[in-house]
C-alpha cells in the first residue's frame, strides 16, 4: 500500500481534484503523491485524477477532460474526477451504506462536478465551496508554493468530506426515527419524539396531519414547537395561540395555569416547559385555541 503512486496535475488546483485526493486519503491513508502533466509519469501511476486523457476505473485512470468526456448522471449533470472517484469508493467510505452515497453525491459532489464542468444550471448562486477551495491557490502576490497549497487544500477537504457523510447519515437515520414517531403518535397531530430528531422533511413527506412537534431540549427542558406549512416557510400550520406571544416565567405560568410553563416566543412558532406533563398540556391548550 505505501508503494501507491498517486498522480494528478500540477500548478493550479480545483475543488474536484482537491476533493478527489481527500477522498482517496480516506480510503487510502498512505501513498505517494506527485503533481505532475508528465505523460511518463503519469503512465507509471497507480491512480490518475482529473489528467491523462482517460477514464477507466479498473485501470486507476480517472480523468474527463478527454473527447466525450466521462459520462453524466440521470439529471444530466456530468462527473469530473471527484465524481468518477465517488463512484468508485463511494461505497467504502460510506460504511457500504448506498442511501449515504447518493446523499452526499446529490448535496456535495454533483454540485462540484456541475461547476467543473461548467453546467451550471441549477446550481445555487454565492459563494460555493468550489470557490473556497480556488482561494487556496496562491495569488500573483504569493510565492507560488502550489503544492504546499495544495496539501492545505486537501486537509480542509477531508474534514469537509467527513462532515457531508455523517450529516448524510444523520440524515438518513432520523427518518427513520421520525417516521415511527409519527406512526405511533396517540394523537396524529402531535408528534412526540424521545430525542432531538431533524423532523421537518420527515414530516412533510409523510404526514399532513402534524401540527405540533414534542421533543427534550439539550438541558433536559421540553419544547413545543409548530409544523410550517413547507420545509423553509414562516407560515404555520396551526401557530400557538396569540394570548401566549412573548411570555415567560411567572407571566405565562398565570396565563396558562401551569406552574413550569418557561416561555413562548413572540413569533408564536415555539414555547418551552419543564416537564414532559405540561409541555403536554400546553399542546392540548394550543390544539383547542381557535
Amino acid at each position: 500500500m505505501n508503494d501507491l503512486t498517486v498522480v494528478t496535475h500540477n500548478g493550479n488546483f480545483h475543488a474536484d481534484d482537491v476533493f478527489s485526493i481527500a477522498a482517496l486519503r480516506h480510503v487510502l491513508p498512505e501513498f505517494k503523491l506527485v503533481r505532475t502533466r508528465d505523460a511518463q509519469l503519469i503512465a507509471q501511476a497507480d491512480i490518475v485524477i482529473d489528467v491523462g486523457g482517460e477514464y477507466d476505473p479498473a485501470a486507476g485512470r480517472f480523468d474527463h477532460h478527454q473527447r466525450g468526456g466521462a459520462g453524466e448522471r440521470e439529471n444530466g449533470i456530468p462527473y469530473s474526477s471527484f465524481g468518477l472517484i465517488w463512484q468508485k469508493y463511494g461505497l467504502q467510505l460510506c460504511h457500504d451504506d448506498e442511501n449515504i452515497v447518493k446523499a452526499v453525491d446529490s448535496s456535495l459532489v454533483s454540485t462540484i462536478d456541475a461547476i467543473d464542468c461548467g453546467h451550471v444550471e441549477g446550481v445555487s448562486q454565492g459563494i460555493s465551496l468550489s470557490q473556497t477551495i480556488s482561494m487556496f491557490n496562491p495569488t500573483w502576490q504569493e510565492e507560488s508554493e502550489f503544492d504546499r497549497c495544495f496539501d492545505e487544500a486537501v486537509e480542509f477537504a477531508m474534514r469537509i468530506l467527513s462532515r457531508f457523510i455523517a450529516s448524510a447519515s444523520g440524515s438518513i437515520s432520523a427518518k427513520a426515527i421520525v417516521a415511527k414517531a409519527i406512526e405511533s403518535a396517540d394523537d396524529p397531530r402531535v408528534i412526540v419524539l424521545e430525542q432531538y430528531t431533524p423532523w421537518k422533511k420527515t414530516v412533510h413527506a409523510l404526514s399532513q396531519q402534524a401540527l405540533y412537534m414534542v421533543y427534550p431540549s439539550h438541558s433536559g427542558k421540553w419544547i413545543l414547537q409548530t409544523v410550517p406549512v413547507e420545509p423553509g416557510s414562516f407560515e404555520d400550520r396551526k401557530s400557538l395561540p396569540k394570548a401566549w406571544a412573548g411570555l415567560s416565567d411567572v407571566e405565562f405560568q398565570t396565563e396558562t395555569g401551569i406552574d413550569d410553563a418557561m416561555f413562548c416566543h413572540n413569533g408564536l412558532f415555539i414555547a418551552g416547559a419543564e416537564s414532559f406533563t405540561s409541555i403536554m398540556k400546553l399542546a392540548s391548550m394550543a390544539l383547542q385555541d381557535e
